[in-house]
């Protein structure tokens, strides 16, 4: 994480912590790393996994211990049905952000940091299994995380969610990621390291029956004639913008709904910008993109006050997104960080930005 961005990217980065498709043609930016799993996978070890720089780690039997560094690895345990072993998160979900279904087990799993687990908290966890989404975050906890032999020695085995711990490295793929591709292998990846393998592929298929149902509704409308698209994290400051870029999850998001992110041609996942950028790009849409306050009525607040900034502030006023009030009021959580959630945020943008083509719920 760049020191500029942390601020505000936390609220995405530590995913609902109250602190900050698949196919459809298009490189996906693929792993930079390599997995190997079973087709079918369900419960079948070994299974081996590699983390961003290619170093393989082999899981010999279903873990029974498993720490999560934030809620996103956390949301997908519970997900996978894997939950009842989950035994302590970093960054944990804040109120009201998990779905109904999950919020219950989430909240008790216990808490092993407030952000980044401290490392001897960590390392005397009990844990066999820590489900790392970002790899190292100095700037969002202080103290370095533990190395690889030192999770070693404690007994865990490392494995991370690549589609955004790989987002920000430099072996990532060069390429824009413009489908769920990654995302989707992340959950498999997880689901056979678990044994829940056939849960994993009940997650993925759903994810790619609703996209391709909006891949079908927008496929006669050209790509030239697809709506520009400018995700303001308003929880970054008001000073500078933050520009999503073309690796980072969002990016895929905002193209499979039908969509062109202004700031795709930045190769990063996230990147300082500045308001004359944003008036240069003058947007179609722009995303009101807040984190989840805890209730309804706080984060309709969020919506209102990130909106109220945009028509007020002189930089901004004159867009045109701003003048036609086209904004898109959604969490910056299920846009920029993996997870099933992501295939919700596809609809919903291109309900918003194709309302003629797609409809929500369908």
């Amino acid at each position: 994480m760049r020191p500029r961005v942390v601020c505000g990217i936390a609220a995405a980065v530590a995913l609902f912590a109250t602190a900050c498709g698949s196919g459809g043609g298009g490189n996906g930016g693929g792993s930079s790393a390599a997995v190997t799993v079973p087709a079918t996978a369900g419960a079948a070890y070994p299974v081996t996994v590699a983390d961003c720089a290619g170093k393989e780690t082999t899981i010999a039997k279903a873990p029974t211990k498993i720490v999560t560094s934030n809620a996103a690895s956390l949301e997908l345990l519970l997900r996978l049905g894997a939950g009842d072993r989950v035994i302590g998160t970093g960054f944990p979900p804040g109120k009201g952000t998990l779905p109904a279904a999950l919020a219950e087990q989430g909240a008790k799993v216990p808490v092993l940091g407030d952000k980044t687990i401290p490392k001897e908290k960590l390392l005397g966890s009990g844990a066999d299994l820590y489900v790392d989404t970002f790899g190292a975050m100095p700037m969002m906890g202080g103290a370095t995380g533990p190395s690889e032999a030192e999770y070693a020695a404690a007994g865990i085995q490392h494995v991370y969610l690549l589609s955004t711990a790989c987002a920000g490295t430099p072996k990532a793929a060069k390429a824009p990621r413009t489908d769920l591709a990654g995302i989707e292998d992340d959950i498999r990846r997880l689901g056979a390291v678990t044994g829940t393998g056939t849960r994993a592929e009940e997650l993925v298929t759903g994810m790619e029956k609703q996209i391709g149902e909006v891949r079908t509704a927008l496929a006669a409308v050209p790509e030239d004639k697809r709506p520009s698209y400018f995700v303001f994290d308003f929880d970054a400051g008001t000073k500078q913008p933050t520009a999503v870029c073309g690796r980072q999850v969002a990016n895929a998001v905002i193209t499979q709904a039908g969509a062109r992110n202004v700031f795709a041609d930045c190769d990063a996942d996230f990147k300082p910008g500045s308001w004359e950028d944003v008036v240069a790009k003058n947007p179609d849409w722009i995303q009101l993109a807040v984190r989840n306050r805890g209730s309804e009525e706080a984060t309709r607040k969020a919506f209102d006050d990130a909106e109220a900034f945009l028509r007020s502030f002189p930089a901004t006023q004159g867009l045109k997104a701003v003048q036609e009030g086209h904004f898109v009021r959604l969490g910056s959580e299920v846009t920029t960080i993996a997870g099933v959630r992501n295939a919700d945020a596809v609809r919903q943008i291109a309900a918003t930005v194709h309302p003629d083509l797609v409809k929500n719920g369908q």
